[in-house]
């Protein structure tokens, strides 16, 4: 069987960056990771190839891209806010593209200035071994905003079924649903839970979801399944995964007539419980630093 090959990270700095101009100067990572994925025509299995098949979780599609968005917010074109949108800076509006070695080159830099700073000041806490990690190939650097994100993942992976269950409770909850309860009883179509979603306080949504702890990709048949099991019952649906979901899946949650059903991924799960404090600890020194609670999950 051949060996599946992704184009080195340094290919996908253009794409984004021309993206997030496309998407009217930002979007979401999902708008951003989708609509790239269209440009450079990769396979679904690409697409779906894991960056840790052990861990799961994360794509090596996005990993990558993690790394080129890195690249970029760090050589000054684009941003991120504290709720996950990309968007362009004063500089990157008026760029077209950029040249991936001259960017390599100045953020490397960057880090090796860190690193010389952080020695003369024997202040080890202002600069992470994860950013001090200059290596070759680009497939194996790490990124900062990767690391903590795979210590999370392993985290949540290492969690049993009913533990993950109120973890997903707990944050619905946090995100503003009432009436949140874990039901998971065998033969019940997929469904985990239900809660209702309060819209501006005016008005509300019956929901159903379905959590998977996972470490794969969830197929088209999952999603199709777990819409059989809504009918009637809901007005919206959540399928919350750890892993991911391949392509048709993400197809079929859209299908035209058919009730649209809204995917959380591992990547969007891990942004949200870090957005609400849920087990995470975000600390911003001279750089952002996260620290996993592993007994939070253990004893949620």
């Amino acid at each position: 069987m051949a060996k599946i090959e992704i184009p080195p990270l340094h290919t996908f700095m253009n794409p984004v960056l021309q993206v997030i101009k496309n998407l009217g100067g930002s979007g979401t990572i999902e708008e951003i990771n989708n609509k790239v994925s269209e440009i450079v025509n990769l396979s679904d299995e690409q697409l779906e190839l894991l960056h840790n098949t052990e861990k799961g979780g994360q794509t090596e599609f996005e990993y990558r891209l993690a790394w080129a968005r890195t690249y970029l917010k760090k050589y000054g074109v684009i941003e991120n806010s504290s709720r996950g949108i990309w968007a362009l800076t004063s500089k990157g509006k008026n760029l077209d593209n950029v040249d991936s070695r001259i960017v390599r080159n100045f953020v490397l830099e960057q880090f090796r200035n860190t690193r010389i700073n952080s020695e003369k000041n024997d202040d080890r806490d202002t600069a992470p071994d994860t950013l001090l990690n200059v290596i070759k190939d680009d497939s194996e650097e790490v990124a900062p905003e990767i690391s903590w994100r795979d210590e999370l993942s392993d985290t949540l992976l290492k969690m049993n079924p009913s533990a993950f269950e109120r973890l997903v409770q707990r944050l619905l909850r946090e995100s503003g649903f009432i009436q949140v309860e874990v039901t998971g009883r065998i033969g019940d179509g997929g469904i985990d839970g239900k809660g209702i979603m309060r819209l501006g306080g005016l008005l509300s949504f019956h929901v159903i979801f379905q959590c998977k702890r996972y470490q794969g990709s969830v197929t088209a048949g999952q999603v199709r399944d777990f819409r059989g099991a809504m009918v009637g019952r809901a007005d919206k649906a959540l399928f919350i995964t750890t892993g991911n979901y391949t392509k048709d899946a993400m197809k079929e949650a859209t299908r035209d007539g058919a009730p649209a059903i809204d995917l959380i991924d591992g990547d969007q799960l891990i942004d949200k419980l870090k957005e609400l404090g849920l087990g995470v600890k975000t600390e911003k020194v001279e750089v952002e630093q996260i620290t996993i609670n592993h007994n939070w999950f253990l004893n949620i």
